[in-house]
């Protein structure tokens, strides 16, 4: 091993450790907020028996895409369910649920102000570079040091690996609006406020409909590699199965883990599709709601 010329590692193990001495009570604050809203919605997911919450599932996946899929979203249920792993499924399912509604919430917002600004859509352009290409393991060490472990350092480090695409996508939906229809609000009188929620924000739905897919199909995949710090759900069950080199139980939780991401990503990229603009339901209602702010 060659001698270091430059020790980039000691200083950033001198800065966590700068943090956990000067800021441990700001990082447990975060933690508890982080934690109550996880499992209030893990509480809310075991809420209802699990025929109950499969039916919701198969109806979702009938009214957005078919019978053949709603089908085949009852026997995907199912068969998680005769194999016992309904319980994890629902933890994992919370957990990615947690991790994707607090990517959203920091995400859209920075990439409403990146597509204002060429100056931030510049700045944080190295920096999501930086969260989407770093080993989605490397997240694990700080956020377990900052948080201990358990379901917090896995959200935290979830939502660090998942929130760019809710960025970049909303950056670009909100810039791809044609030039036209904005200076056609501008010559009405809109004011910016409105110019972004009746004008470019409805125009760019499909494309940030397309960053939510994606950050939730990325929150699933980090959620699995969290179990490494104490996540929980399904991902516990892939990680004994490699300490226990037990090939049955890798292939049964890696199958549930494969066909909830089918059904997760096929009703979310449905919302996504333009042609259901018009249709009735959450998208024309938020499209509604959008244009009356």
């Amino acid at each position: 091993m060659s001698e270091k010329k430059i020790d980039l590692g000691t200083w950033v193990n001198d800065g966590v450790e700068y943090l956990l001495d000067n800021y441990s009570g700001a990082f447990d604050s975060i933690g508890g907020v982080v934690n109550g809203f996880s499992e209030a919605l893990e509480n809310l997911l075991m809420w209802p028996p699990a025929w109950l919450l499969i039916a919701l599932f198969v109806a979702l996946g009938l009214w957005r895409i078919g019978v053949k899929f709603a089908v085949f979203t009852a026997v995907s249920f199912a068969l998680i369910v005769l194999t016992g792993f309904w319980e994890q499924t629902v933890v994992t399912l919370g957990l990615t649920f947690s991790a994707t509604l607090i990517s959203l919430l920091l995400g859209i917002p920075l990439g409403i102000w990146a597509a204002s600004s060429e100056r931030v859509a510049t700045t944080i352009r190295p920096v999501l570079d930086f969260m989407q290409t770093m080993p989605a393991f490397v997240y694990l060490i700080p956020a377990a040091m900052l948080f201990g472990l358990g379901r917090v350092p896995g959200i935290i480090a979830t939502v660090i690996f998942a929130m760019p695409p809710a960025v970049r996508l909303t950056n670009l939906g909100i810039r791809q609006v044609n030039k036209e229809i904005v200076e056609a609000g501008q010559s009405f009188g809109c004011t910016g406020r409105q110019l972004l929620f009746k004008v470019q924000l409805p125009n760019a739905m499909p494309s940030i409909m397309a960053g939510v897919n994606q950050t939730i199909m990325m929150a699933l995949s980090m959620v699995i590699i969290a179990s490494m710090v104490g996540a929980g759900g399904l991902g516990n069950e892939v990680l004994a199965s490699i300490q226990r080199l037990d090939i049955g139980l890798g292939f049964e939780s890696g199958m549930a883990v494969v066909l909830l991401a089918i059904i997760l990503d096929r009703i979310t990229e449905s919302f996504g599709n333009p042609q259901i603009a018009n249709r009735p339901g959450v998208f024309a209602w938020l499209n509604a709601k959008l244009q009356r702010t």
